[in-house]
């Protein structure tokens, strides 16, 4: 993965420890928690993890700490899905994969590689979920590290994606709904090829506007915590607003979704970051299509064709 790491947040209960987030199940990462245990963490348990969302950086070790003694505490979206994802495991991508590929003009060469090789599995990265975790929702308050915390929760990265706002300082845990900088992905799969993941993800930032202060210091899934969030807020909205436009004007002429990375990214992608990029550029292109602004047409080769309305 082009992103290096995770932020995860051990958040002192006195006699054990809440872990926020765990990092992938992977033999590194167990031996930096084994570490961590031992020195910083001083030798209590953890007896409790809270989950943000069920993407596999921030699952990943869940069920580890739960063979541990752990509590496991979650949405319930995101308990379904990292459950379902890891006990799904395929030796090669199933058909409704691969035609989700075709349907978004992937070129012929690269679509038969695809379809010939082993797609990533939750499974790789993500420790088994045994049965059993303790639901959050919206509205909820959560007790940890002498603090109250309600959750809030938004959508767009990740169904039911779970931040915490404390109610005795100004600290939010972010997750991915809350980056300083980057950008979280906002991604359709074939899961749900006809979602509409960014209407959701900017709706979601328009709900958090209300709650932000200047003076939150936010501590995000990933890079470094952050003030000024009411900036930040917009800043996304802004973002995925600018890339929307900048497609609209491409599709003058009818595309598929595979030649849509320089609008919506402003640069051509390949390699590594290829399949990001496409999931993100149908999210954009479904956006659209839910705003009534394009039309869609199959070609002979099977993809989508999408159009600017005139």
């Amino acid at each position: 993965m082009a992103l290096d790491h995770v932020n995860v947040f051990a958040l002192d209960d006195g006699d054990g420890w809440t872990v926020v987030d765990t990092g992938f199940a992977s033999d590194r990462a167990k031996a930096i928690w084994e570490r961590l245990l031992a020195g910083p963490l001083a030798g209590r348990p953890v007896r409790r993890v809270i989950v943000t969302h069920y993407h596999p950086d921030h699952i990943g070790l869940a069920g580890w700490f739960q063979s541990r003694g752990a509590e496991l505490v979650t949405t319930r979206t995101s308990w379904l899905y990292a459950r379902m994802l890891v006990l799904d495991e395929q030796d090669r991508p199933v058909p409704e994969a691969v035609a989700f590929q075709r349907r978004a003009g992937v070129p012929e060469a690269r679509l038969q590689r695809y379809a010939t090789t082993r797609p990533f599995n939750f499974a790789d990265v993500v420790a088994p979920l045994p049965p059993g975790f303790t639901r959050i929702r919206e509205g909820n308050t959560v007790t940890a590290a002498g603090r109250r915390w309600v959750v809030r929760t938004g959508d767009g990265h990740a169904p039911e994606h779970a931040t915490l706002w404390s109610l005795d300082d100004p600290l939010v845990l972010g997750g991915d709904q809350l980056l300083p900088g980057i950008s979280a992905n906002i991604g359709v799969y074939p899961t749900e090829p006809d979602a509409d993941p960014l209407s959701e993800w900017l709706a979601s930032c328009a709900r958090f506007a209300p709650l932000a202060r200047e003076e939150h210091l936010v501590l995000p899934g990933h890079k470094l915590p952050f003030t000024g969030l009411p900036l930040r807020l917009r800043q996304m909205a802004e973002n995925h607003e600018g890339a929307l436009s900048r497609l609209l004007e491409h599709l003058g002429e009818p595309q598929v979704a595979a030649e849509c990375f320089l609008p919506v990214f402003k640069r051509r992608i390949d390699g590594p970051e290829y399949g990001m990029a496409l999931v993100e550029a149908v999210a954009h292109l479904n956006c659209l299509l839910a705003r009534g602004q394009v039309s869609r047409s199959l070609s002979a080769a099977g993809a989508w064709l999408w159009q600017r309305r005139h």
